[in-house]
Order: structure tokens, then C-alpha cells, then sequence
């Protein structure tokens, strides 16, 4: 546990880096990588590689060993600066302390001198020896999820990618009843409606009111429609990654209560599982796919990916930053849910959602829409009200009995 003065720092650094990674990533697809001289605006060419994009997502959750091993050097480090490792310990030379120290070191049945410090010796329970090749089930949820967010992401507003992703509590709830065994009361089933209604309202917003990347397309009533066709399908393509990303929340949790495995460890696990089928997966869809004369500059073309990534010196640092921002993302929202709470990360999360809003209407990327202010405050109510930070409005509402937390006790969020 963190020291409480700590507290206030590790959420404001998750707050931070987890609006980064997103706004990272929005301005990563932004990036004009092809045609980018020609007159025409409809024939550029911005950077649309999802696969990509979730590869870079698992190389800065593989960086969370980074942090593992810099604890486990600090811990070997003070383990061998502190005396009690060496067996010693202090004597009190107190007199009127002398006669309880002997009696009790005759009764005693543990050995005066420190044991020594325990080495870890890898997590135990279900994910111990091979059963650690579990964690690559909640990986593949993480890359089919992640991957339909990143296609998404192309289509709509970082704030409403941000917003629709509200949608997670929905699928969280209900697989924990169906598979976890879990109890929802009243208000919590009102809450999820509630929150549905709320990502309803934020997609209808993206799709009445699209925002064209382009002030003179935009004025083109059939280059209109197609935007806003192009923004109704990344809202489903980003609520239905929720299903995915949910499924990896439920199975995250079965294997946490079943393995004294820490957290940070199961995120550089995944991180590991997961770019290593993302790879294979790349390569094989590169050879089936990309190579052909439909799929040549598309999104499973690996070898154009790779060079728009390092040709151009926006991707490439873009790429970087997201990597660092989804990998302290990580490390700070598991601080904080060990320290605090896990109504404490959600509510966090909530948050982050009106800062990135705020950021995207200063850099021009949307414009403000009254549906959406109202689409976001249905959704963060009744985010807050499912969480247990506000009371439930109307007496029949509110339960006799203890809440028992829905959501798991450390959830692993990668977006």
C-alpha cells in the first residue's frame, strides 16, 4: 500500500496518461502517410492500421516488466541493506524487560534470529507452471477488442470513441451474473439502462452531426451522408469491442481470485501472449491479405504499416508516446485500485472522458454538440450511481442489504 500522501499523485498521473494514450492514438490516425500533395483532399491517405496499432498496445504493456524488474532490484537492494537479512537483530538492554525476554525465548517454538526473506517464487493456485498460458485467453479477448477500438477510432470523435466505450459496464454486469454467479439490485439494473440511453445519445450526436475532417467535404451533402455512416459504424465497431474487452474483465477476475499472481504481472503476461499473436496474426493476414491487389495499402499490408510507422516522424513518435502512456496507464490505474478503490478507478475513468472532450473541442478535432453534453451526463451518472458514489434517487431503489462489488477487484483496462 501506498502511503496516503502518494494517493493523490497516482491519480492524477492515471488521469494523465490515460488521457494521452487516447488523444495519442487520435492523432496518430490523423496523420497524412500517403498522397499527401495532392490537391485533392478525398485522395490523401491518413493512418488507418488497427493490427498496428494494437501491436504498439502490447509492446508498452510488455514494458510493464520494466517496472517489475526495477521492484524486484529495489527489494533485493533493501532486503540486503537491512541487518534482519543477515539474522541479526537487536538486543534491548532494558533490565526490567530481561526476566519476560527469557521466559519467553524458553516457551518460545520459533528461533530467536530473523527467518530469512522468501524468495517469490512465480504465482501459485491456477496460473501456476504452465497454467500461466491462461492469461492468453484474456490476451486474444484483448487484441480482438482493442483492434475493433482502434477501427473505430478512425470513424468518430476521440471524445465519443471515449464515451461509447461507456457501454463496457453493461457487458461487465451481465457476464458477472451469467458466469461469476454475481447479484445486481434494482438500481443497478436501472443504471445500466441508464447508461446505454447514454451511449445511445453520444452515437446519435456522432451520426446527426458528423465532423468531417474537411471543411469543403463537409459541405458536400453526399460526402455528409458518408460521414455519418462512417461514424455510425465506429460507434458499433467500438461498442461492440465492449463485448471483447468485457469478456477479458470477467476472465481476468476467475483467475486473479485463483492466484496470489500480482496484477502489474498479469498485464506484462498478456502484454507478452498478446504481441506474440498479434505478430503471428500479422503475418499470416499479410500473406493472405496484404500482398493481394485488394488488400496492397490496407490495413493488413504489414509491410506498408511498417513504413508509414517509421517514414513518417509524427507516427513514429506518436507511436512511442502511446506506447509509455498505455503502459504507465496500466501501472497507475492498478495503483490506484490497490490503494484505493475500484469505484475510485471507474469514477476516474468517467472523468477522463470530459477532459478529452474538452481537449478535442480546443484542437479543433470536433464541435460542440448539445446531444452529446447530454449523452455524457446520462453516462456519468449513472456510472457513479451503479458504483455506489451517489445514492439512488428514490427510496425503492436503494437495497436493505450490503452491496457486494460487481466490478473486479483489480481490472486491467488497455485503452
Amino acid at each position: 500500500m501506498a502511503p496516503k500522501a502518494l494517493v493523490p499523485f497516482l491519480v492524477a498521473m492515471m488521469l494523465l496518461t490515460g488521457v494521452c494514450n487516447t488523444l495519442f492514438t487520435k492523432y496518430q490516425d490523423n496523420q497524412c502517410v500517403r498522397n499527401c500533395d495532392d490537391p485533392d483532399p478525398k485522395n490523401r491517405k491518413t493512418f488507418e492500421q488497427p493490427v498496428l496499432q494494437t501491436a504498439q498496445m502490447f509492446v508498452g504493456e510488455v514494458g510493464c516488466w520494466l517496472v517489475v524488474g526495477i521492484m524486484a532490484v529495489y527489494q533485493r537492494y533493501a532486503t540486503r541493506k537491512s541487518p534482519k537479512a543477515n539474522g541479526y537483530q537487536a538486543v534491548d538492554n532494558g533490565a526490567a524487560e530481561d526476566n519476560d525476554d527469557d521466559a519467553a525465548s524458553i516457551n518460545s517454538e520459533h528461533p530467536l534470529t530473523h527467518p530469512p526473506v522468501k524468495k517469490y517464487a512465480g504465482p501459485d493456485g491456477l496460473l501456476k507452471g504452465f497454467g500461466i498460458l491462461l492469461l492468453a485467453l484474456p490476451a486474444i479477448c484483448d487484441i480482438l477488442g482493442t483492434t475493433l477500438v482502434n477501427a473505430g477510432l478512425f470513424m468518430v470523435a476521440a471524445s465519443i470513441y471515449q464515451m461509447t466505450r461507456g457501454a463496457l459496464v453493461l457487458f461487465v454486469g451481465l457476464f458477472s451474473v451469467i458466469f461469476l454467479h454475481r447479484k445486481l439490485h434494482l438500481f443497478q439494473w436501472v443504471s445500466l439502462v441508464g447508461v446505454v440511453v447514454g451511449v445511445a445519445l453520444v452515437g446519435l450526436a456522432g451520426v446527426i452531426w458528423p465532423d468531417s475532417k474537411d471543411a469543403v467535404k463537409q459541405a458536400v451533402v453526399d460526402a455528409a451522408s458518408e460521414e455519418a455512416l462512417r461514424a455510425a459504424l465506429g460507434v458499433v465497431l467500438i461498442a461492440g469491442a465492449q463485448i471483447f474487452t468485457a469478456t477479458q474483465f470477467v476472465l481476468e477476475e476467475f483467475l486473479l481470485e485463483r492466484s496470489s499472481i500480482d496484477a502489474i504481472e498479469v498485464v506484462g503476461w498478456e502484454g507478452l501472449f498478446g504481441l506474440a499473436v498479434t505478430l503471428i496474426g500479422m503475418l499470416v493476414l499479410h500473406l493472405a491479405v496484404g500482398r493481394t491487389d485488394a488488400g496492397r495499402y490496407g490495413m493488413f499490408d504489414m509491410v506498408e504499416g511498417f513504413r508509414q510507422m517509421t517514414e513518417y516522424r509524427a507516427v513514429w513518435i506518436s507511436s512511442i508516446l502511446t506506447m509509455i502512456s498505455i503502459g504507465g496507464f496500466n501501472f497507475f490505474g492498478l495503483s490506484v485500485t490497490r490503494n484505493v478503490s475500484a469505484t475510485a478507478r471507474s469514477t476516474i475513468d468517467s472523468c477522463r472522458t470530459l477532459f478529452i472532450w474538452i481537449v478535442s473541442l480546443g484542437l479543433g478535432w470536433e464541435t460542440f454538440k448539445g446531444l452529446q453534453v447530454v449523452g455524457f451526463a446520462l453516462l456519468v451518472y449513472f456510472t457513479f450511481l451503479f458504483n455506489g458514489v451517489v445514492q439512488p434517487p428514490f427510496k425503492f431503489l436503494r437495497p436493505n442489504e450490503e452491496i457486494e462489488e460487481l466490478l473486479p477487484e483489480e481490472p486491467i483496462e488497455h485503452i
